[in-house]
């Protein structure tokens, strides 16, 4: 990762799963094609885009539904992942 990084860095390329990898362990908003919205601690995904995220919160409509210790979505429910440089 460090190496991918290095190389974005210096002007090569990189690539969506060089973005997924380095994004661990930050905020992030997952937005589902459900219109809901997840922001949280993006702990860990895989190559089916299942994810696992920590302190999450719920959004329907912006408007804050839930509070989560730990919550798993499946990852055809996905339709981005962004991260912020902020806390979520």
């Amino acid at each position: 990762a460090a190496a991918a990084d290095a190389a974005a860095d210096a002007g090569g390329v990189r690539t969506p799963a060089d973005f997924l990898r380095s994004i661990r362990g930050r905020p992030v908003r997952v937005k589902l094609s459900s219109g809901a919205d997840y922001r949280g601690t993006l702990a860990c995904l895989d190559g089916y885009m299942n994810i696992a995220m920590e302190q999450t919160e719920e959004y329907v409509a912006g408007e804050l539904k839930n509070k989560y210790g730990d919550a798993f979505i499946r990852g055809n429910n996905v339709v981005y992942i962004s991260c912020s440089t902020k806390a979520a």
